[in-house]
């Protein structure tokens, strides 16, 4: 079996449409059809069952879906590797995350340094009150932030990771002996008013209005994570926070409140476009894959 005749039976078991395959594939639909036909013909029994309505694999096509599945992620890997290294996938990458937001993201570096023995990564601290101030400066190359992003200069990898929200407060405060909060009680809480952030992605954390409507009270206004951790442990203010806060800033005077109604905090790697690189590619493939390996085994992150 040639490599694209198992592109188009991988494809087509992907999508059970072989028009959609066809799409995807940048070819004639008779020729997936082709393709199938002459696979089945080789192997002396069929692979899909297809009616004038559906397409489903037959049990011998689940058998050679499961065979050639990830012997053919490994061939393509490798040869993306080659490629990146081919292209420059060398010198030194600038990446830009948050707190210990590098520790959820280790499959990926840990990858991308394995293909790219040559490449170096370099570390900066991205400031939650201001996360795409370092990016748009051209400070780092690569940023882990969360989402959404809506700056049109920028490329936007799909989320990598979720995390739950929770209401980080002063000991003293008066939710503090709550079990969780809601959405709408943020109308009765003073939030940490951020620097540069955009309004998009200060709405995931820190609303302005309640759902009722209910104005969300500003405090004082933070730079840094630093500040924010002041801030609210001296009770001026509190702020919503992602939920491995607590493993890494377990301060006695924070009290950590899940937010039952509050959709997860989705996270994903941004770059700008027009600075696309070799380098940046080959990071951005390593991502794709270490998500998906890690889909695969099942496994849970760092966290």
């Amino acid at each position: 079996m040639e490599m694209r005749e198992i592109e188009i039976f991988l494809t087509l078991a992907e999508e059970l449409h072989f028009s959609r395959t066809a799409e995807r594939l940048g070819i004639s639909p008779g020729r997936v059809s082709q393709s199938i036909k002459k696979q089945e013909r080789r192997i002396g029994a069929p692979l899909f069952d297809r009616t004038t309505r559906t397409v489903g694999l037959s049990p011998l096509g689940e058998q050679l879906h499961e065979a050639l599945r990830l012997g053919h992620r490994q061939i393509t890997q490798g040869i993306e590797a080659a490629r990146a290294t081919a292209q420059g996938a060398t010198g030194t990458l600038t990446l830009g995350t948050m707190g210990p937001y590098s520790l959820r993201i280790k499959d990926t570096l840990d990858l991308f340094l394995a293909r790219h023995p040559n490449a170096r990564l370099q570390h900066r601290e991205i400031q939650p009150a201001s996360p795409l101030d370092l990016l748009m400066s051209g400070d780092v190359d690569v940023a882990y932030v969360w989402l959404p992003v809506d700056a049109p200069d920028l490329t936007v990898l799909p989320t990598a990771h979720t995390s739950a929200l929770l209401l980080m407060a002063s000991v003293d405060h008066p939710f503090a002996e709550k079990e969780s909060i809601c959405l709408e009680e943020f109308g009765d809480c003073t939030v940490v008013e951020g620097g540069s952030i955009p309004s998009s992605m200060e709405e995931v954390l820190n609303p302005r209005h309640t759902p009722s409507g209910r104005p969300v009270r500003r405090g004082p206004r933070v730079t840094t994570w630093q500040e924010t951790l002041s801030v609210v442990s001296s009770g001026q203010a509190t702020a919503a926070v992602p939920a491995e806060v607590p493993d890494f800033y377990s301060w006695p005077s924070l009290v950590f409140l899940p937010i039952r109604d509050v959709p997860p905090c989705r996270w994903a790697f941004a770059w700008r476009t027009a600075s696309e690189s070799p380098l940046i590619r080959a990071f951005a493939a390593a991502s794709a894959d270490a998500e998906q390996l890690l889909a695969e085994s099942g496994a849970q992150g760092v966290f």
